[in-house]
C-alpha cells in the first residue's frame, strides 16, 4: 500500500476507497506502518472527517482485522458502551445487575482515554483481577456466570487497539468517525448481537455539544443497523461527574456501594435505565417497565452484588472486596477540600475535574504511563447544592502533599459557587433506535 498517498488524499479532504481503508486497518493491526504515519492519518481524519460509507468501511475493517467471535453463551450476547465521561462507573453496576436478571453481558472495554477513566483500569484495581483472558475463557465466564468484562485482546480488533492508544496521545479523540468505528468494531468482533450505547454530552464528554453527540449517536445506530445488530443509543448528560467517586479503586468502591444499597444518585439512575434497555434488547423482558422492576428487585435482594463477586472470582480477583471495600488500594493522603465562600454550586468544568484526577495519577498522559489505582477524589457537592463557608466540596486521595495541594487549588477553581441557579441539564435527553428518536426534554 502507498500509505503516503492515502494520507495525502485524506489531508485534502478526499474520500478514501474501501481498499485504502482496509489496508489502513490491516497496517495498524500488523504493525507494518510506523506510529507517526498512523498518527498523521488519524489527524487527517479528525480534521476532514469521513462520510457514512467510509465510516462503515473503517468499522468493519477494524472488526475484521482479527478474529470475529460468534459465541454461544446461552442467550443473546448483549453489551453496553459509554463514549466516556468522568465518574462514569455504569458498567461495574449494570453488568452484574443485568446478569443477575438473566442477561448475558459480554463486554470488551478499554483503558483510560484523555480525561475519561477506563473500565479495564478500574477493574484492575481489584487485587488479582485479570482483564486479559483467552477468548475461550471469556466466553465460558459469560455462559456460566452471566457476565465478563475484559480488555482488548490481540486477537480481537487488533487494529483498533493500536489506533485507540494513539488517539489518546495525538488529540484525535473527538472525531465522530473514529469514535464510532472504534466502539462498534470492538462490539462486532466480540460477538455482541444487541448493543446499548451511552452517548455523553456536556463539559465532561468527549463531544461537548448536544448536536455533535446526537450526530455520533445517529452514526452508530446506522452502522449497527446496517450490520444486522440491534442498537439503541441513549444520550445522557455529563455536566458534572456521573458518580460521586472519581479514580479507579474509588469508582469500584462506589459501584459496590450502589450494588449493596448504600448509595444511589445519578449513577444508579443511569445504570438502571441502560440496564433496562439491555434486558429488552436481549429479549429477557418484554418492556422497560418489567425490566426496571427486575433490576430494582435484584438490587434489593443483593443478587447484583453477589453476581459482581462471582464475576470478580471467575476473572481471578478477590471477591472479598464486595464485602470489605478497604481491601481495595488506598492512597496515603486523604484530605477534604472546603468551600472558601458560601453560595450555590452553579457549574463545574467536568473535563477539568477529569484532568485533575489524571494529574493525581489516576490517568495517562502517554500510553506508557503507569496508573496509580488508589488516587482520585470523592465529590461532596452536586450542581444546585447550596454550600456555606467551610463546607466540604471534595475529598482528595493523593500520593503526596505536592499533588494534594495542586488538586486542592484546581478543584476550588473548577467548582463555581455563585448566587445563581445552574442552567437545567437533563440527565437523560433522548433515545435513538432504528425506528427513530424519542426526546425526553
Amino acid at each position: 500500500m502507498d500509505f503516503l498517498s492515502a494520507i495525502t488524499a485524506k489531508k485534502f479532504g478526499k474520500t478514501l476507497t474501501t481498499q485504502q481503508i482496509q489496508e489502513f486497518a490491516q497496517a495498524a493491526a500488523e504493525g507494518t506502518v510506523p506510529d507517526y504515519q498512523l498518527a498523521a492519518m488519524l489527524m487527517a481524519i479528525r480534521l476532514n472527517g469521513m462520510d457514512a460509507r467510509e465510516t462503515a468501511d473503517l468499522t468493519m475493517a477494524m472488526a475484521q482485522s482479527g478474529e470475529m467471535l460468534d459465541p454461544d453463551v446461552g442467550g443473546v450476547p448483549v453489551d453496553k458502551h459509554s463514549t466516556g465521561g468522568v465518574g462514569d462507573t455504569t458498567t461495574l453496576v449494570l453488568a452484574p445487575l443485568v446478569a443477575s436478571c438473566g442477561g448475558k453481558v459480554l463486554k470488551m472495554s478499554g483503558r483510560g482515554l484523555g480525561h475519561t477513566g477506563g473500565t479495564v483500569d478500574k477493574l484492575e484495581s481489584i487485587p488479582g483481577m485479570q482483564t486479559s483472558l483467552p477468548k475461550e475463557r471469556f466466553v465460558e465466564i459469560v455462559r456460566t456466570v452471566g457476565c465478563a468484562v475484559v480488555g482488548q485482546s490481540t486477537e480481537l480488533a487488533p487494529a483498533d487497539k493500536r489506533l485507540y492508544a494513539l488517539r489518546d496521545v495525538t488529540s484525535t479523540v473527538d472525531s465522530i468517525p473514529l469514535i464510532a468505528s472504534s466502539i462498534l468494531s470492538k462490539k462486532f468482533a466480540s460477538g455482541a448481537k444487541a448493543l446499548v450505547l451511552d452517548v455523553k454530552y456536556g463539559t465532561g464528554a468527549v463531544m461537548h455539544s448536544l448536536e455533535n453527540s446526537m450526530a455520533l449517536a445517529k452514526t452508530m445506530v446506522e452502522i449497527g443497523t446496517h450490520a444486522g445488530r440491534q442498537v439503541t443509543a441513549v444520550l445522557t448528560g455529563m455536566e458534572e461527574p456521573l458518580g460521586t467517586h472519581v479514580g479507579n479503586s474509588l469508582e469500584v468502591k462506589e459501584a459496590i456501594d450502589i450494588l449493596s444499597g448504600r448509595a444511589g444518585g445519578d449513577l444508579k439512575k443511569v445504570a438502571i435505565y441502560l440496564g433496562a434497555h439491555m434486558l429488552c434488547a436481549a429479549g429477557v423482558t418484554a418492556n422497560m417497565t418489567e425490566a426496571d422492576e427486575k433490576l430494582r428487585a435484584a438490587l434489593d435482594s443483593g443478587a447484583g452484588l453477589n453476581k459482581f463477586a462471582e464475576m470478580i472470582e471467575a476473572q481471578g480477583g478477590d471477591p472479598r472486596v464486595t464485602e470489605d471495600v478497604n481491601l481495595l488500594p488506598q492512597a496515603p493522603i486523604k484530605r477534604v477540600v472546603t468551600a472558601d465562600h458560601s453560595g450555590i454550586v452553579t457549574s463545574m468544568n467536568t473535563r477539568q475535574l477529569g484532568l485533575i484526577a489524571l494529574s493525581l495519577g489516576a490517568g495517562r498522559r502517554t500510553k506508557e504511563d503507569v496508573i496509580d489505582p488508589s488516587v482520585g477524589f470523592i465529590m461532596h457537592v452536586r450542581l444546585g447544592d447550596r454550600v456555606n463557608l467551610g463546607d466540604p466540596l471534595a475529598e482528595i486521595h493523593a500520593r503526596s502533599e505536592v499533588e494534594y495541594r495542586h488538586a486542592e487549588s484546581a478543584i476550588r477553581d473548577t467548582i463555581k459557587i455563585t448566587e445563581s441557579e445552574p442552567a437545567p441539564h437533563p440527565l437523560i435527553y433522548a433515545v435513538l433506535t432504528r425506528e427513530g428518536t424519542m426526546l425526553f426534554q
